[in-house]
This record gives structure tokens, sequence and C-alpha cells, in this order.
């Protein structure tokens, strides 16, 4: 199992003093107040016990809610399952599939998760400027579960309608098993996009509240699944869960305060405008459509992501995540703009200062 750098990286900026923190995949905005409030009231009710397994009643009413309001699709409650923050919601769904094939670069906790299932997993590479594939690139690869991401985790690359709606039809004619990670959906600032259960009622559906909610620490995460899999997906949730923490729960039925939401996605657009413009000639770097990200070419000046990051830590104390961390892609670094455009201003300065006398 491959290790997780961004966390290895995170262990070792901690170390440093001044270090800008430009690696971790964390918001620093908090979220709605509205959240704090009903933390706080459960805490008061000594709401400490579990939940059913597949979450409170309320919280899953309001998630398939957030569906008809956000995308006008409807939802079952039912069919959705409460999860601690994503990664047991891929957990669940990856038990489904034998063979999964996913475009890289990608998270990669999914291979890593694909092999504590004992599960084949296919890369499908993609590349600049749009770090997206088609159904032609599907053709050349055998596989019965599709894993997309849309935000693309580390590219910021956002499927628009139509190209998603290719996808869940190819998908649904050759009978895969389609996976969508949504978990950067509400943080896509100039293009469209909608659920993939939009055109393919079939598909899971993972999303969470760690990052256009803000709620990282609070783990808590959802996952959609169809009618077949709902059973099957409740048991190896009392298995793995018992029931997605309960605290966590009742704060998140305050979570989808849209007006807040609205302020936060302005905010990352800003600073993603801010980072873009001030980078852009100093590394290669595709525009993203979404998500907190940019993923730089750094080429001209390295080979190797993980040495070039551990000079930059320790010579400018600037943390940035490597490129090998996402697949086969040791030219290429990520930097995360979750910090204020403050912060932001002093890490591109280091950068340049860093880049200026770097060989």
């Amino acid at each position: 199992m491959n290790p997780f750098l961004v966390m290895d990286v995170l262990k070792e900026a901690r170390k440093i003093d001044d270090v800008i923190h430009l690696e971790i995949g964390e918001p620093d905005l908090l979220p709605s107040p509205k959240v704090k409030e009903a933390l706080a009231k459960a805490v008061t009710k000594e709401k400490f016990y579990y939940t059913e397994a597949k979450g409170l009643k309320e919280l899953r009413e309001k998630i398939a809610l957030h569906y008809k309001t956000f995308y006008n699709t409807e939802v079952n409650p039912e069919n959705i399952i409460v999860t601690t923050g994503t990664s047991t919601a891929f957990l669940i769904a990856f038990y489904f599939a034998n063979i999964i094939a996913t475009p890289t670069p990608g998270y990669p906790c999914y291979e890593n998760f694909a092999e504590l299932e004992n599960k084949k997993f296919v890369k499908i590479p993609s590349s600049a400027p749009t770090y997206k594939i088609t159904t032609q690139d599907l053709d050349n690869y055998a596989f019965d579960a599709l894993m997309i991401s849309s935000p693309n985790n580390p590219t910021g690359s956002v499927y628009t309608k139509k190209e998603l709606k290719d996808i869940c039809e190819y998908c649904e004619k050759k009978s895969i098993l389609l996976i969508s990670d949504e978990l950067y959906h509400g943080l896509i600032y100039d293009t469209d996009y909608t659920t993939a259960l939009k055109y393919n009622k079939n598909t899971i559906i993972i999303n969470g509240f760690s990052k256009f909610f803000c709620m990282p620490g609070l783990r808590i995460g959802w996952i959609i699944l169809p009618d077949k899999f709902i059973r099957i997906g409740e048991i190896i949730a009392q298995n793995i869960l018992i029931s997605a923490p309960t605290l966590s729960q009742y704060a998140a039925l305050e979570a989808f305060d849209y007006e807040y939401l609205q302020t936060v996605k302005s905010q990352f657009n800003k600073r993603r405008d801010f980072l873009y413009d001030n980078l852009k000639d100093v590394f290669s770097i595709t525009n993203p459509k979404g998500a907190f990200y940019l993923w730089c070419d750094i080429s001209k000046y390295s080979d190797n992501s993980l040495e070039f990051t551990k000079n930059l830590l320790h010579n400018a104390k600037v943390a940035l995540t490597p490129g090998v961390d996402f697949g086969d892609y040791n030219s290429f670094i990520r930097i995360a703009y979750t910090k204020d455009i403050k912060v932001l201003k002093e890490g591109v300065k280091r950068i340049k200062e860093f880049l200026k006398n770097f060989s």
C-alpha cells in the first residue's frame, strides 16, 4: 500500500516554525455559525449515543432535500447512508466492484482502498489542458466499475453536464457501475455541472461535509446507493461504522446554509484567481474550474517532485504536495489555496525567491 504523502508532508512541516501550509486539502474557513449552534445544542442535550447505522433520519432527509434544491434531482432518504467522512463511503462503494477504473492524476487513497479490498485497479491517464477522459478513452480498458471525480483532486477539472451525461449513458449501456466522487461540489467557479444521478439513477454517489461545508474535522460524509445495494450497504456500515459520529450528524443538520456557503465559494474563487495569476508565469498551470488546488508542471525546474517539495519546505518554509502522490507525475506539484490571500501572497513571495536560487 502506497503512503499518503501529503500527510507525511504535513507531519514534517509541523515540526518547523513559520511554515506556510499549502499542502493539505483542508479549508481554513469555518462552517456556518448555525453548525456551531447545532453542535452545542447536541452536547447540551447529551446526544452521545449511537444513531442507526444509516444515520439520523433527519440528516438523510436534509441531504435528500439538498439534491432537490441544488440539482432538482429526487433522492429517497432510504438510499442514503451517512458515513465517517468519505473514506468509509469508498469502502462501501468498492465492495460492489471487482475491477475499478479511474482517471489519473487522482486522489491517492482510491488505489489504497481498492488494494485493501483486494480489488483490481486500472488507471486511465488524462492530460493537459483538460485532464478529463472521454467515452472513447474508456473503450481501451476492461473494468466493471468506473470511478470519476468532478471536480478532480488534484487538477480541479470539472465534467460539464454534456460530458457527464455521455459517461453516465456509456456506463448504463455497458452495464458498468459508475461511482461518482462529488466531494468538491459547490466549489465550482465558471462552468456548468450537476450530479451524476441526474443522468444515471444506478450511480453510486459519494459526497461529504469536509470541503464546501468547511467541516473536515467532524468526519462526516454520505453515500447514495441504488435500490439493489441498500441493504448490503447498510450491513457493511453496521460493521465498519456502527454509526457515523452522532454529534457531527446533529451539527450537519444545519450545514445547508446556502447564503453562507455562497460566501465560502466566493472566497475560494478569489483565492484561485489570485494564486493562478501570480504563478502562471512561474509554472505551467491549467486554470482549475473547481475544488481548491493548482496542479503545476515543474518540469523546467525538476523531475523529482518529492525532492523539490522537500527543498522548498526546508529552505523556503512553504509546504506543498508532490505530484507523485497522485500517480506517475513526478514533474508536478499540487498547491492548495486553503489560506487567506495575505498568506498566499507571502507563499508566492517565498516560492519565487526559492526558484531564483534553485538549481
